[in-house]
C-alpha cells in the first residue's frame, strides 16, 4: 500500500472546542464519518496528527487527550485501532525540532516507515500550518472550511499553491478523491 491521508483532528474531523479536555464536548463535524469510512474502503491507510500544546501548558493531560479521541471514534462507530497511527505532538509553538504542525517530521518518518509514496499522499486540515506540512514533505494538501476561517489572503495561497479549499472532508473524499458511492 502507497497512499494515505493525514488528517488533523480539531476544526477537520470534530469541532474546534479551544484547549478540548473534557470528552463530553467532542462533536463530530458533518459527513466526517462518511468520509473515513470511503477513505479505508478505497485503500488509503489513515493517520491523524494533530497539535496539542494543552499538554505542556499544563491545562490538560494525555489520558484527557486520549479520552477525547476514543470519544470521537465511539461517536463515529469506528474501532479504537481505526487509525493506523497518530501523532499528538504536545509542544509550544515556540518549541523547536518536535512534531508540532507545521513540522513534517512525523510525516516524513511515517512515509518512510510504511513506504509511501509522497505524491499519492494528503494532509487534510482547517489551518495553513496543515497544508505546510503536507507540503513540506512532499505530499499534496486540502483545506476544509470546517474549523478556523480560510481568510482572503489563506484563499490567494491556496489558490498558487494549488491546494482545492472544500466545505468539509466528506466533500474533499467526493470532490478531490473522487470517491462518490
Amino acid at each position: 500500500m502507497s497512499k494515505a491521508i493525514f488528517l488533523d483532528r480539531d476544526g477537520t474531523l470534530i469541532k474546534d472546542t479551544h484547549y478540548l479536555k473534557d470528552p463530553a464536548k467532542v462533536e463530530i463535524l458533518d459527513g466526517v464519518g462518511d468520509a473515513l469510512v470511503r477513505m479505508r474502503a478505497a485503500g488509503y491507510l489513515i493517520f491523524m496528527h494533530t497539535n496539542q500544546s494543552g499538554i505542556e501548558r499544563g491545562y490538560y493531560d494525555w489520558d484527557d487527550v486520549n479520552a477525547c479521541n476514543r470519544k470521537m471514534l465511539g461517536l463515529l462507530g469506528l474501532a479504537e485501532d481505526f487509525f493506523v497511527d497518530t501523532c499528538i505532538a504536545p509542544e509550544w509553538p515556540e518549541k523547536e525540532n518536535g512534531y508540532r504542525k507545521p513540522s513534517s517530521r512525523y510525516e516524513r518518518e511515517t512515509i518512510a516507515q510504511y513506504e509511501l509514496t509522497p505524491m499519492e499522499c494528503w494532509m487534510v486540515g482547517d489551518k495553513w500550518i496543515d497544508v505546510q506540512t503536507g507540503l513540506s514533505a512532499g505530499m499534496r494538501a486540502a483545506l476544509v472550511k470546517t474549523g478556523k476561517p480560510i481568510d482572503d489572503e489563506m484563499g490567494s495561497e491556496a489558490i498558487e499553491s494549488k491546494v482545492p479549499v472544500h466545505l468539509n472532508l466528506l466533500e474533499f473524499v467526493e470532490r478531490t478523491l473522487k470517491l462518490v458511492v
